[in-house]
């Protein structure tokens, strides 16, 4: 009689920590060669498998243009709505099932001008629904007209004299409709990209991010101030909170008020940072910093970057306190 052998008793391998390819569909993105697009969602899909939740748990939602086809390019579920509508969808997915983290995707044509009503609305209720606003300051998969976002005075398909109108700022807009999270960032900062869409991730409430994103074919260069190697240091501020609002070479630009205006404040080489130096709290119930933080930009103040407010309320369709109030 053979003896048996019996297989050494071994440790069972440790469960493989998932990768953003994990949440990447086998569909090719069609977006241009270059489009901002790609950075968002090599970024969106790194938070999604930093997340720690399934894919069955995450819900991708967009309305229409070339940033909404981006739920065909992530491996979870997901809709392609109608136009401007993904606020809708997303928050009836959201009452449907509240374990589900539900993620809208728009751009600035689809979520400011057929579909600015119900991005008001999902801003005002505070549902527990993650938005990015991708901004191009054009419409791009129509070819090139202007949108609610494009500079007065742009040279346009659908404005051959020049954009006429005011822009709409979707930070101000957003703090003004009060919006418990509200962000910006731009496509060319993956870091900073992860971690605020990780931070809205957390954050128990409505969540709206502003993207800076470029459009190769039809605005090339539209944040290439905030955005470029050469000059971001002077036209770019990233906002920590409790810090003071520093940015240029070496940090020696200062932000001060004089007057209830925001003016730029050189230091000197070894100067200190003044005690007037203007510093940002994201959970302070008054917004009227972060307007005026949001509203600064290209040529005499740079552009604010990161979370303008972060503070928590009554979550719509989760606390049955602010149903009944609503």
């Amino acid at each position: 009689m053979n003896p048996t052998t019996v297989a050494p008793i071994t440790a069972a391998e440790p469960p493989t920590a998932p990768s953003r390819t994990d949440f990447l569909s086998k569909s090719t993105p069609r977006w241009c060669p270059g489009c901002g697009c790609f950075g968002v969602l090599k970024s969106l899909t790194a938070t999604y498998a930093g997340l720690g939740m399934p894919r069955e748990r995450l819900v991708t939602i967009s309305g229409i243009g070339c940033t909404s086809r981006l739920p065909y390019y992530t491996a979870t579920y997901g809709f392609h709505t109608l136009h401007g509508r993904a606020p809708t969808v997303a928050l009836g997915v959201k009452l449907a099932n509240p374990e589900l983290s539900v993620w809208v995707i728009s751009g600035d044509g689809d979520a400011l001008a057929i579909g600015a009503n119900h991005t008001l609305h999902l801003l005002r209720r505070n549902p527990d629904i993650k938005m990015l606003l991708l901004n191009n300051q054009i419409y791009g998969l129509t070819k090139g007209q202007a949108s609610p976002t494009s500079p007065r005075g742009m040279v346009t398909r659908s404005t051959p004299y020049g954009v006429p109108d005011t822009p709409i700022n979707p930070v101000n807009l957003a703090l003004a409709a009060g919006a418990t999270f509200v962000a910006r960032v731009a496509d060319t900062d993956g870091a900073m990209m992860e971690e605020v869409f990780a931070a809205a991730h957390a954050h128990r409430g409505v969540a709206f991010v502003e993207v800076m994103l470029n459009c190769v074919t039809f605005h090339d260069g539209a944040y290439a101030k905030i955005t470029d190697h050469e000059t971001r240091d002077d036209y770019a501020l990233a906002m920590r909170p409790g810090q003071p609002l520093l940015y240029g070479k070496q940090q020696r630009k200062a932000l001060v008020a004089d007057h209830g205006r925001i003016l730029a404040l050189p230091l000197g080489d070894a100067e200190a940072v003044p005690e007037q130096a203007l510093r940002h709290d994201p959970q302070s119930a008054d917004t009227g910093l972060a307007q005026q933080l949001a509203l600064m930009g290209p040529p005499d103040l740079p552009c604010a970057l990161g979370i303008f407010r972060q503070v928590q309320a009554p979550v719509y369709g989760l606390d049955p306190k602010h149903d009944q109030e609503a």
